[in-house]
């Protein structure tokens, strides 16, 4: 068999295990030609509810033009201000610097980035809803129950590292690489592409980061991370952490730390989250055997 015919048969099993027996007609050829339409109007339905998540992304992105002025003025120039607030927070003393436009698309490329990635963010969850909507009558009740969960606690560590990365990393990687100098005939003026790209990495890379948890509560869920094992993989994760801590900020021991340290903690919630997973199955193991 086939790989292709290997996942459309798990496909096939994966819906047709969960719906209501058809007795109407007899067993025989016309059963497997049932199938067969079953599978093909799923993908159906998949390829609508891609659409529909796309389309969501796409009025996302219409919408966006409308608010691009204030996007650009206030979130992404935000933190080149001497006046953005988290400065005083942090109590960090600012150096200022120049954006610069150094090609002749570099503006309006920009802008288009700009609109183009704020409709993805804000669409993004549709795309989620969507393709929730196409797999959900195919879950049992406790499937649906532990996807709900498990889609909340993501976005809700993926907004806690945009907010850590925008607010914390952003401010201290600017004002390092702006005081930055090797001679004081070299002025730091930077391109206003990399401006925003570094931005949008410095942000949305430590909202990946904060997926860790997630991350480990699947791979626990499969068997593949034990409590014991992250245990014993303590000291690596420590040397994980601190290399993603420095690719992820400045080269500076301060910034490095103030990633590093976020993930540790993360890590060390994501052994207790394995341990949860684990008592869970063995319960669920125990019942099934009585």
């Amino acid at each position: 068999m086939s790989l292709i015919d290997q996942i459309k048969s798990k496909l096939t099993s994966f819906w047709s295990k969960r719906a209501e027996p058809d007795t109407s007609t007899e067993p025989g050829e016309h059963d497997a030609e049932m199938e067969e339409m079953g599978f093909l109007e799923h993908l159906e339905d998949l390829r609508w509810a891609m659409l529909k998540g796309l389309g969501g992304v796409l009025a996302a992105t219409v919408g966006a033009v409308f608010f691009r002025g204030w996007i650009i003025e206030e979130v992404l120039l935000g933190p080149k201000k001497a006046d953005f607030f988290m400065y005083k927070i942090l109590g960090i003393e600012t150096t200022p610097f120049v954006l610069q436009n150094r090609t002749v698309t570099g503006q309006f490329f920009a802008d288009i980035g700009t609109v183009v990635a704020v409709g993805l963010i804000v669409g993004s969850p549709l795309i989620v809803y969507y393709m929730w909507k196409f797999i959900e009558p195919g879950l049992y009740p406790k499937e649906k129950k532990g996807l709900r969960f498990s889609a909340v606690f993501a976005t809700l560590f993926f907004m806690l590292g945009i907010a850590f990365g925008y607010l914390i990393i952003t401010p201290l990687a600017l004002q390092f690489f702006a005081g930055y100098q090797i001679s004081p005939e070299i002025a730091n003026e930077f391109d206003i592409s990399k401006y925003f790209s570094m931005v949008i990495f410095w942000s949305f890379g430590v909202g990946i980061l904060f997926e860790l948890p997630v991350v480990i509560y699947f791979l626990a869920k499969m068997g593949i991370a034990t409590p014991n094992g992250l245990r014993k993989s303590r000291k690596f994760a420590v040397i994980g952490c601190l290399v993603l801590g420095a690719v992820f900020t400045p080269p500076d021991p301060i910034s490095q730390i103030l990633v590093a340290t976020p993930l540790l903690l993360l890590y060390e919630g994501s052994i207790w989250i394995a341990v949860f997973v684990k008592k869970k199955q063995d319960r669920e193991l125990e019942e099934a055997l009585r």
